[in-house]
């Protein structure tokens, strides 16, 4: 629903506070500087600092970022805030020597967003405001350039209506492409003066229609306006969900930055450009970036226009190229770190409207965070704290597999992010996520003309990107980097019709749900499904910084490993051993999941045992493999811990080939077979199996079970050490709640373990500890550190009883809850520290309290994320585990925790 346009007096609200709201820069002299980032936002100290160092700033102000947070709760600004913005505003236009909506010579300015941390593309901008229809007129004149001014006029229209007033973007484009269509041309610079003129009218109407009113001709009330929409923009969907997905304060708010106008598309000596101090994507050490000639900076970042590499710059404007070089250059040595600049050249003439630490892949993070080391402009501390853990995760990107395999190039783009893809194609961000939700396993492709702020949600569930138009700055382009994702960007040949869901290139008609892979290295743009290959660890940079990492880590990182292919994999990556082997991943195997059958079958121990006992040597070889695997590294075996049920037939399937053989082979033996095994499923089905038979209550009841456990394990232990192998088993104990069923299957671990020595003749070290999993084991931590020698946090299952959610089934109600703002993060993904960290929190303290050498560790999902990875090393756990796969994440992270510690700053040296 359209925003009415009110007066500007009645959303006036009453000021609460004394605080300075508004920033002016300008003239050589700024009111804050570089290291307001958390009042000015990132945007508004960039510009102070730069104009603070004598860099070409267009003149403005910011409204910081205590006004945002004020409205966001009054749905109002006060008027200390008007008060001090029309002082600010009076200021520039004394600087300036001119007014803002002046019907001759006018001054312009942009109204844009600018929070703490960057958040590319998530809020919204107006350009061209001061424009009305008399003011457009005066510029015009000013210009000499006709089409200009109504050209800006229009774009004001369709940004504020919009931004502003809540009007689709679809209805704009409607009376622009009815225009050009009328007109019969293709591209917009085409249409003339009058014709803009005429889509002015359309515009205005469409405002009138929706608003009830007029489009404001008063520049005031425009800018008043545009001030609080920039505000609101900071709850809008995809902000909030680019919040999410980095793990930013919904609390910190935006701050707005005024900032007059200068003009890039004037005319062939006009122009505008964004750029990195460095390659983005690689680290290279090279000036990068794209421009285009007489245009306004949104058609670079939108992507409608394919910009040109900014080295054609030096042949077209070289005096300009080179103050660029040299500004840029100046401002990546002030701040220490690599720049994403954004310029604009107005008739020949020079202005910096933004620098900022620019987003890179994390393969570029760390060879620039190498560089600046290297060329002295900062510390290994420092160069540990750039790269953010997340990031590692390019390293571990796969490559297309091509050997003996016909490739189909279908089109070539600019390679935006590195990595593979492979996956179906789908034409909406809509369309990637309700197939992801159907399929948790499903891979696609998100294929657009050119992707947009609004298709953030698709973007994160993608595998890959791949759009038509943009150039290595678009929005597809930045924003994939910060993901880590495959990014294909501006593959010109492609056309992609959304409408009808499906791309056409060289003749060839692709529709959705077809297959394509993507390289994110060549840019190429593959036909058909191709097969991937793991990323290699031994990449000398990465070696190289981790190496400077390591010094840094008190915390020690191991992996969830339950095979020695598995073990292998997370020693390649710098685990210290396993956290968390489950064994009864172990009998689903197809050579031994007739003898578990048939020990879940039997209904006495003596039928148990002789199952057991075919099961017995399997597990010895695959605990030798295991301590084989990881020679001297500690191994949690967690005893076996599912309900019964899964390793047996499902109930319906038991019923439909009972009901056929009853037709068809009523007197068959296998017939009663299968009736004994439906009633023995039917025995152990559970109404909530995940509260069921399993962990230590299984041992409990089938003491066997974990004496079989106990002897494979000790058994191994003694066969690899008599060759020369260090086993260091540690056996935990699932689902314990109290000290009694702790002490109940430690002495029957404690019991094997003595047997077992005794009869080989050689004794190996080992712990008997439990996995913390549900509320009450936290608060009885003390009580359960009698028997236990470590805890294991097992944080999946800690957060599902803690929470009282299925972990299987919550996927259905997170969406609500982070549109509703009850939840910021799945709390499966990322440790809820509020709570289930709390009860982390308890059982360490009371468990020590206990035990003061206990250790203590966590081997839920939560132990490869960085977050939590920092959560872990401040309440003083000895080591986190992890999939293999994220081996490397922990390590950073623990290494970033330890760093923090020592200078005592969680930021320290930190580029967010």
């Amino acid at each position: 629903m359209a925003t009415t346009l009110e007066p500007i007096e009645a959303s006036m609200a009453t000021p609460e506070t004394s605080v300075k709201y508004v920033y002016s820069f300008g003239g050589g002299k700024a009111e804050g500087n570089g290291k307001m980032k958390d009042v000015l936002g990132g945007k508004g100290a960039g510009l102070a600092e730069m104009t603070n160092v004598g860099l070409p700033v267009p003149p403005g102000f910011t409204i910081q970022t205590e006004a945002c947070r004020e409205y966001m709760k009054g749905g109002k600004t006060s008027t200390a805030v008007q008060k001090e913005m029309l002082a600010a505003l009076k200021q520039l236009e004394e600087l300036r020597g001119k007014k803002l909506g002046a019907p001759s010579d006018p001054l312009l300015v942009s109204v844009r967003s600018g929070a703490k941390f960057s958040m590319p593309g998530m809020m919204d901008t107006i350009l061209n405001l001061g424009l009305n229809d008399q003011s457009v007129k005066g510029l015009a004149e000013r210009s000499h350039n006709e089409r200009f001014a109504y050209d800006s006029y229009r774009r004001l229209i369709q940004m504020f209506g919009n931004v502003v007033l809540d009007i689709e973007k679809s209805e704009f484009e409607e009376v622009f492409d009815g225009k050009k269509h009328q007109r019969k041309v293709k591209l917009d610079t085409d249409l003339t003066a009058k014709d803009l003129q005429e889509v002015i009218e359309g515009y205005k109407k469409l405002v009138k229609k929706h608003t009830k009113r007029d489009f404001p001709q008063d520049a005031v009330e425009q800018l008043s306006m545009a001030r609080d929409a920039v505000f609101r923009s900071w709850n809008n969907d995809r902000a909030k969900h680019y919040r999410r997905m980095n793990n930013i304060d919904d609390a910190i708010g935006t701050a707005v930055n005024v900032q007059s106008m200068v003009f890039g598309n004037l005319g062939d000596t006009s122009g505008t450009g964004v750029g990195f101090t460095r390659n983005p994507a690689t680290g290279a050490k090279e000036f990068y970036g794209e421009f285009l000639m007489n245009a306004q900076g949104e058609d670079v970042v939108s992507g409608i226009r394919t910009p040109v590499p900014i080295i054609g710059l030096q042949e077209i404007m070289p005096h300009v190229y080179e103050q660029l070089r040299a500004i840029t250059t100046k401002m990546e040595n002030h701040y220490r770190d690599m720049q994403d600049f954004e310029f604009t050249i107005e008739d020949g003439q020079l202005f910096m409207l933004q620098t900022r630490n620019g987003k890179r892949t994390g393969r570029a993070a760390v060879r620039v965070a190498i560089q600046m080391v290297e060329e002295g402009l900062i510390s290994k501390e420092d160069a540990v704290m750039r790269v953010e853990a997340i990031q590692l995760n390019d390293f571990l990107v796969p490559s297309l597999e091509e050997k003996g395999v016909k490739i189909e190039v279908l089109s070539k783009g600019l390679p935006a992010s590195p990595g593979a893809a492979v996956g179906q194609i789908v034409f909406s961000a809509d369309e990637a996520v309700a197939k992801v939700q159907k399929d948790k396993a499903a891979q696609v492709i998100l294929v657009r003309g050119e992707t947009t702020p609004e298709d953030i949600h698709g973007m994160e569930v993608a595998a890959g990107i791949l759009t038509s138009r943009g150039g290595m700055t678009s929005h597809a382009a930045v924003v994939t980097r910060g993901m880590g994702k495959c990014c294909v960007a501006g593959a010109g040949e492609i056309e992609v019709d959304e409408k009808k869901r499906e791309m056409r290139v060289k003749g060839k008609v692709l529709k959705a749900g077809d297959w394509i892979s993507l390289d994110g290295i060549s840019g190429r743009v593959i036909n058909g499904k191709l097969n991937t290959n793991p990323a290699r660890t031994d990449d000398p940079e990465l070696m190289k910084f981790m190496s400077w990492a390591e010094p840094f880590r008190k915390m020690g990182v191991r992996a969830n490993a339950d095979i020695p292919r598995d073990a292998k994999q997370a020693a390649a990556f710098g685990a210290e051993g396993i956290g968390l082997c489950r064994t009864e991943h172990m009998f689903f195997a197809e050579d031994r999941i007739g003898h578990m059958r048939e020990m879940i079958l039997a209904d006495n121990e003596k039928d148990r045992r002789a199952a057991l006992k075919k099961l017995l040597p399997m597990q010895r070889s695959d605990f030798a493999g295991l301590f084989t695997a990881l020679d001297g590294y500690p191994i949690t075996i967690r005893t076996i811990d599912p309900p019964l049920h899964e390793f047996l037939p499902k109930r319906e399937d038991l019923m439909v080939q009972i009901a056929q053989l009853e037709i068809t082979k009523p007197k068959s033996p296998k017939l009663k077979e299968l009736r004994h095994l439906l009633s023995r499923v039917e025995q152990l089905h559970e109404q909530n199996p995940m509260l069921g038979h399993r962990g230590c209550r299984l041992g409990i009841t089938y003491p066997e079970i974990t004496e079989m456990q106990a002897r494979a394990i000790f058994e191994a232990a003694v066969q690899v050490t008599k060759k020369g192998i260090k086993a260091k088993p540690e056996v935990m104990i699932p689902l314990t709640t109290s000290l009694k069923e702790m002490k109940n299957q430690a002495d029957i671990v404690r019991r094997v373990a003595a047997e077992v020595f005794e009869e080989k003749g050689v004794k190996v070290e080992y712990m008997v500890g439990t996995m913390i999993e549900l509320p009450r084991a936290a608060v009885v931590a003390d009580e359960i550190a009698k028997e236990a020698e470590f805890f294991s946090f097992g944080t999946n299952d800690l957060t599902q009883t803690t929470f009282g959610f299925s972990r299987d089934d919550v996927g259905k109600i997170l969406p609500t809850y982070f549109e509703l703002g009850i939840l910021k993060q799945d709390p499966f993904a990322q440790l809820d520290q509020e709570g289930v960290g709390q009860l982390v929190k308890m059982a360490c303290e009371k468990g020590r309290s206990t035990r003061p050498k206990l250790k203590l560790g966590i081997c839920g999902e939560h132990g490869g994320d960085p977050s939590s990875v920092e959560f872990c090393a401040r309440v003083g756990l000895n080591y986190v585990s992890c999939s293999p796969f994220r081996v490397l994440i922990a390590r950073l992270a623990a290494a970033q925790a330890g760093l923090a510690e020592k200078t005592g700053s969680a930021e320290a040296g930190r580029s967010k």
